[in-house]
């Protein structure tokens, strides 16, 4: 055991009590799901693999940096994949003991990580890059594994070395942009558009490179842009009130979780201004937004779960596992957005077809089914 183990140990069972309260409703979310995360066991798993021969329940620390869509699809699909494997293997992936919702907030992130490692969890699976951050600032120094799931771009965040090669004990699903293909989407529906607003957090790390990105491309191609940030819901309905009078012909918004906690508020009057905003996940456009393009997340949940279960029955070593970046499929349109703001659903597909780019059609909601 490392040397701050016993300390770690020791304010990990002073704030079990405060955790208890604080994340009452964070453990709610995550237990009322109607799935133990468990199967019945015979002790050996397919293959005949000793490892977990030797084991047959893990523990599975799954960590949810906030609710919204994206991330809420993506915590059903390693859980759904999880159960499957459970099922196929003959062990226990047992990860409903475990699962917290971290609400956005650092000092609830801190505690739920004191407390999975006084849970000693086999593994931690943090969704989204503030709730990556903050357990490998906690968990690592106890030698417990990370398979992260949709953080952008790891090496910025510093959370892995690179992206062939990790190098510690840390490794993951990247949901990292295409942002250069966005913003020629952006073009072939606009082609004389003059000013783009760029929406985002600048206290996301998974933001910054693809608005330095999206800056590039929008300079090389002699349009102008204006920036508006914030850091919760309230100052992101006031970036785009400015944004909207500003002028701006189109929003431009990476896979950002604070523009994405607000999207249902800020999507109706962006829709009054006529104005479409290009995303970088399809639970924008669910949740109102005109467009979204990036991974799909059901794929990248079940990516993360297989993961999870290559390193705990098969002995995988994060260092060397490089970081999975899923490919881009089709851009999700939300079609009543598309006609509120004025746009043919034909017209797009057209525009998107010059690119190879086919398009999946989806109506406003509040989560995935």
């Amino acid at each position: 055991m490392k040397k701050n183990s016993t300390l770690k140990k020791l304010l990990a069972a002073a704030l079990s009590l405060s955790l208890a309260l604080t994340l009452a409703a964070c453990t709610g979310a995550g237990n009322d799901s109607g799935s133990s995360g468990a199967s019945s066991s015979d002790g050996t798993a397919a293959g005949g693999s000793s490892a977990s021969a030797a084991k047959t329940e893990y523990k599975i620390g799954l960590v949810k940096y906030m609710d919204h869509a994206s991330l809420d699809q993506i915590e059903k699909n390693v859980q759904k994949e999880l159960d499957a494997k459970s099922a196929e293997l003959g062990v226990t992936f047992n990860y409903a003991d475990y699962t917290y919702n971290g609400q956005g907030d650092g000092t609830t992130l801190n505690q739920i990580a004191a407390q999975l490692v006084a849970d000693g969890v086999d593994v931690v699976v943090p969704i989204a890059t503030p709730a990556a951050q903050v357990m490998q600032s906690v968990v690592t120094d106890e030698d417990i594994p990370i398979i992260f799931a949709a953080v952008s771009d790891p090496v910025t965040a510093n959370l892995v070395q690179d992206m062939d090669a990790p190098g510690g004990t840390i490794t993951g699903v990247s949901d990292a942009l295409n942002t250069e293909m966005i913003m020629k989407m952006m073009l072939a529906v606009d082609p004389d558009i003059q000013t783009v607003g760029l929406l985002y957090s600048k206290s996301e790390d998974s933001s910054k490179k693809p608005i330095e990105e999206a800056k590039a491309f929008l300079d090389a191609s002699g349009i102008s842009y204006v920036e508006k940030t914030g850091t919760n819901t309230d100052e992101v309905n006031s970036a785009v009130d400015a944004l909207i009078s500003a002028g701006v012909e189109a929003i431009f918004t990476p896979t950002d979780n604070t523009v994405m906690q607000a999207e249902l508020s800020i999507f109706e009057k962006l829709n009054e201004a006529k104005i479409p905003h290009y995303t970088g996940a399809n639970s924008f456009a669910l949740n109102g937004a005109f467009f979204g393009y990036g991974v799909d997340y059901d794929d990248l949940g079940a990516e993360t779960a297989d993961m999870v279960v290559d390193l705990l029955v098969n002995g995988a070593d994060p260092a060397t596992t490089p970081v999975v970046i899923l490919a881009h499929e089709a851009a999700t349109i939300n079609t009543e957005t598309c006609e509120a703001i004025g746009l043919s659903l034909d017209d797009v597909k057209a525009a998107f077809a010059t690119l190879g780019i086919g398009v999946v059609e989806i109506t406003t909601a509040q989560s995935f089914s």
